[in-house]
């Protein structure tokens, strides 16, 4: 067993637990019919087997707590709080992202809109919106003032963020074109915020010096962009049964990933169909054999490279030798490097 999976091992249920204290326990939330039920489905906790292919991996709550212990020692429950208030966080965006996007599916089965409709699904988000902060909150009881103050800033922060860079992905589905820097700024703030956001917390709430919150901050952004960029490769050529969403669904929505606004630089047919007007499900095929033709695939290949060069090397000069600080460098490996 590697030492990323034993902390693992630990800190899921941790997690779990946390989240359930937050949701589940809440004394307001079961008063409220079908609102528990929602959450809990949404957050996978509606199955007895199988949990982990609906709740997903908890990637953001590891990140946290892998990073407080790295900085404290190995210690990391004391951040259990912040990493239960990023995971609410994730998924409130997830549902609304579900809703924006019009996915029917979310980890190989219906979304929240698909199954209660787009109001009721709305609500829910919100509802974990809100508890997330109630979750980040509860650090008081492990932290001082000012580490929990700092936590609310950088949160408070991410989610302008992560709702700015979700406007410009649904403000440039029409447009049929954008460039480059329109790509990296959106992503900024769509994906690479929220896992930055989880590092620096796990950082703050570890006591990490301000020399090294630095470099595992830029660790954090360089890692969210290039999970991003490895995202958008899956979105036209991964395996759906493994990624549980569609492999049709950003090039029929017209989205702006990085392989469709390398190719739009490039002015060549694919270019030129695009432009054309929307794309019909019967062409997805023909189109995604076509960016591989015009170098789309490698560029973003050669990209996703370069933003892992990078976030290795930054927390590299973290300089995190403990066995926590080795399981987030096997984290991160296996970040850079998935298939789904």
């Amino acid at each position: 067993m590697t030492t990323l999976q034993q902390f693992n091992q630990q800190m899921q249920p941790a997690i779990d637990q946390t989240m359930q204290g937050v949701v589940v326990s809440h004394p307001l939330i079961g008063e409220y019919r079908g609102l528990k039920e929602m959450l809990s489905y949404h957050l996978g906790w509606d199955v007895k087997f199988n949990r982990g292919e609906v709740q997903g991996k908890r990637i953001r709550p590891l990140l946290v707590l892998l990073t407080c212990a790295a900085c404290n020692n190995n210690h990391w429950e004391k951040a259990l709080p912040a990493a239960a208030a990023v995971e609410l966080l994730h998924n409130f965006s997830l549902i609304h992202d579900d809703i924006e996007d019009r996915s029917p599916l979310r980890r190989g089965r219906e979304t929240v809109w698909k199954k209660w409709g787009d109001a009721l699904a709305i609500n829910a988000g919100d509802a974990l919106f809100s508890l997330s902060f109630e979750a980040l909150h509860n650090l008081k009881q492990t932290c001082s003032d000012n580490v929990v103050i700092q936590a609310l800033k950088i949160v408070n922060t991410t989610c302008v963020k992560l709702t700015g860079g979700q406007h410009l992905d649904i403000s440039y589905e029409n447009e049929r074109a954008i460039g480059l820097e329109d790509y990296w700024r959106m992503i900024e703030g769509k994906t690479a915020a929220l896992i930055s956001a989880s590092i620096q917390l796990g950082a703050v709430i570890g006591g990490a010096s301000d020399q090294t919150q630095q470099y595992l901050a830029e660790f954090g952004r360089s890692l969210g962009i290039a999970f991003q960029i490895q995202d958008d490769w899956l979105g036209i050529w991964g395996d759906a049964a493994r990624t549980g969403k569609s492999t049709e669904s950003d090039l029929l929505a017209g989205k702006k990933s990085l392989p469709i606004v390398f190719a739009l630089q490039n002015k060549g047919k694919f270019t030129e169909r695009w432009l054309a007007g929307p794309i019909q499900p019967e062409e997805v095929g023909y189109l995604a054999n076509l960016l591989i033709e015009e170098g789309a695939q490698s560029y973003t290949e050669k990209q996703a490279e370069n933003y892992t060069h990078q976030a290795l090397q930054s927390l590299e000069s973290a300089n995190l030798s403990n066995e926590a600080g080795q399981a987030l460098h096997e984290l991160a490996l296996m970040l850079l490097k998935r298939n789904s």
